[in-house]
């Protein structure tokens, strides 16, 4: 089968820069390398692609030939698949490997694995959010197992050193590359990655060394907290494998809606009725805000649509002592039911202000109907 282009193995341009190359190299090196595709032999077969690849690309006078004569060129340098293998010319390979997944250099512990995060909603009102309150949760969570205090292994016993990998969690398995024989790292299957065996496991915990446990916690929620924010209590999540430490708690926020306001950010937005005569003469009016009530006085004239903004009277932003607005946009309400009287004026008013209206007269079904 004819070979892949070598900057479509990269998935680059033939114009790509060192850069770009050793950029693509080191992502698709990760994502098909062994210790990520345990017993794929195709994820194998793309990594020994990649590589080869970059083993001609990253070189300056190999890449050279290779955009002049393309695969046949491997037959007259030697770069190729063929018996001369690969020259780096002082690249080291290991290194870039430890960097992008730390297969490359020592042996690195594993060890037990920390705790899982735990996420949890809380629901509260609007005013609760804007002036901060506290509320009581109780949840479930694997917790540390009080009789083997987390060990997993029976009181009085211990969990010993794993002797397929001599403690460290991970086997180190020889692969043939295009490089030649090179060593990866992997999770030791006989520990789980663990690094220790547990002969005589705990009753309780059947040797996982957690147990589910109900808790109980005060939630202190912050002036001026958003819908969707979340309060971490770090160390208080899962608890790990054998005494690793703990995961995170998170509490995430949900506000109720307001029937009045509306937020964005640390401003408050809410719409005032008022009446038309209130809008033309001006008038002192009361508007209630969250912090309590505000007297504004109208000027006449004022137009429907007209924004007042009061200052001070939003949200409290958070970790500050700065607040948000208070944004009221203003209803002109037109009545509907009016009396003769009223009627009578209004007209009188249109007249000296040259609008034309309904002069009154009742039509003949009207009068027949009085």
């Amino acid at each position: 089968m004819a070979k892949q282009d070598y900057y479509d193995t990269l998935g680059v341009a033939r114009g790509a820069s060192d850069e770009e190359i050793k950029k693509a190299y080191r992502a698709a090196a990760k994502k098909w390398h062994p210790d990520n595709n345990p017993g794929d032999a195709a994820a194998e077969d793309k990594f020994k692609a990649v590589a080869e690849a970059y083993g001609v690309l990253s070189d300056s006078q190999k890449r050279a030939q290779y955009d002049q004569f393309g695969h046949a060129s491997a037959d007259m340098s030697g770069f190729g698949g063929g018996g001369g293998g690969f020259s780096f010319g002082g690249f080291d390979f290991s290194d870039i490997l430890n960097e992008m997944t730390g297969f490359g250099g020592g042996r690195r512990r594993r060890g037990p694995a920390p705790g899982n995060d735990v996420e949890l909603t809380l629901q509260i009102d609007f005013e609760e959010a804007i002036f901060g309150v506290e509320k009581q949760i109780e949840f479930s969570l694997k917790d540390a197992c009080e009789d083997c205090r987390g060990s997993g292994a029976k009181a009085g016993t211990t969990p010993v050193s794993c002797g397929t990998c001599g403690g460290s969690g991970q086997v180190v398995t020889p692969i043939q590359t295009a490089f030649g024989m090179m060593q990866t790292q992997s999770a030791c299957r006989t520990c789980r990655g663990q690094g220790m065996i547990i002969k005589d496991p705990c009753d309780t915990c059947r040797g996982q060394g957690r147990v589910n446990k109900k808790k109980k916690l005060a939630v202190n929620i912050p002036k001026g907290i958003d819908n969707g924010e979340s309060i971490r209590y770090t160390g208080q999540g899962e608890a790990g494998g054998a005494g690793a430490p703990k995961g995170n708690l998170y509490v995430k926020i949900m506000v109720r809606p307001h029937k009045v306001f509306t937020r964005r950010g640390a401003n408050l937005y809410m719409n005032r009725e008022i009446s038309f005569t209130q809008a033309a003469l001006g008038a002192e009016i009361i508007i209630d805000t969250p912090h309590g009530e505000e007297v504004h006085r109208l000027a006449a004239g004022t137009q429907p649509e007209s924004v007042i903004t009061l200052r001070g009277k939003g949200v409290p932003v958070l970790q500050s002592s700065r607040m948000g607005d208070l944004i009221v946009t203003l209803k002109v309400v037109v009545p509907r039911n009016l009396t003769d009287s009223q009627k009578e004026l209004l007209r009188q008013f249109a007249a000296e202000s040259g609008d034309a209206v309904d002069n009154g007269k009742k039509s003949f079904f009207d009068r027949f109907k009085k």
